[in-house]
């Protein structure tokens, strides 16, 4: 099965059970089919541009209802595809394939886990499978990545924690291990290796040049948004890239930007992570 994901479904085209129409074409039609039975029946009817007759406001009425009759059914059926399903719509996709949402589990990270489960159904143990089991051991499981190294079956898994600097401490590998352990996931010849991603602190370094008007806590500011970004941005084999850094530092009232270090952009390996020390932001002085 390929490795699709959400973002793949979202270049899909919106799937309309229902012909979607405007409320002017679904009047224009009900308007002409009107004039046609009148005047088929003998009545003398040519007021219909006239927004005072009753009958026009009635069929506006009607057009109007149909609308939101075809967007509301359209809604619905809408809802049983996994990228268009919201909160308990998603949770009922999950019963369908024996995948149950975490307590707090927000629908991003649950449809993940229904596409990998989707995926993962295999009796011969797949990479899919293993890395939903570990994603649903515990909301505290940010990430993880499920690997071989040659053709021992052993299965090395490491795992990314949303808390701890990303560290998985030992209850989380616990919980995950006795997860992937579970009957349903294990195949009887392979052996789970669970251990935390490696996390590098990587030193942070650059000089800034503001502008005339900006003020000088700008560099305060830009230091602390710049950990929380990464924070929020990183993940297992997420490289660490002086263009990203740059992106971040080079903001409104900044005039320029020298990024010291890293003196090149970090590689980072499919399992493992980093995070940012402590940026060190220099100020150097005023320019245009």
């Amino acid at each position: 099965m390929s490795a699709w994901t959400l973002d793949d479904l979202a270049g899909l085209a919106r799937p309309a059970i229902l012909e979607e129409l405007s409320i002017d074409a679904i009047f224009a039609a009900r308007q002409a089919e009107l004039v046609e039975r009148l005047v088929a029946a003998g009545i003398d009817y040519s007021v219909e541009d006239l927004e005072t007759d009753p009958a026009m406001i009635l069929l506006q009425e009607a057009a109007f209802e149909e609308t939101i009759l075809r967007g509301r059914t359209n809604d619905v059926a809408r809802a049983r595809y996994l990228y268009y399903a919201r909160l308990t719509e998603v949770d009922h996709l999950g019963a369908f394939y024996d995948v149950t949402r975490l307590a707090g589990e927000p629908d991003a990270r649950f449809k993940l886990r229904i596409r990998l489960a989707v995926q993962g159904r295999s009796t011969g143990g797949t990479e899919p499978g293993y890395r939903g089991a570990a994603l649903g051991a515990s909301l505290r499981v940010a990430d993880a990545r499920v690997y071989r190294d040659g053709r021992a079956p052993i299965i090395h898994v490491a795992v990314f924690s949303t808390d701890n600097n990303g560290v998985a401490d030992a209850t989380l590998l616990a919980q995950v291990r006795t997860a992937l352990e579970r009957s349903e996931f294990l195949v009887i010849n392979d052996t789970i290796d669970v251990r935390s991603a490696v996390v590098d602190v990587v030193p942070v370094a650059a000089d800034l040049w503001l502008l005339p008007d900006a003020d000088v806590g700008l560099i305060t500011t830009l230091r602390d948004g710049l950990q929380a970004a990464w924070a929020e941005a990183s993940g297992l084999g997420r490289d660490l890239t002086r263009a990203w850094l740059l992106s971040k530092l080079m903001a409104d009232g900044v005039a320029n930007v020298v990024v010291t270090a890293p003196a090149a952009d970090l590689v980072v390996p499919f399992d493992k992570a980093v995070r940012l020390g402590l940026p060190v932001l220099t100020y150097r002085g005023r320019s245009y």
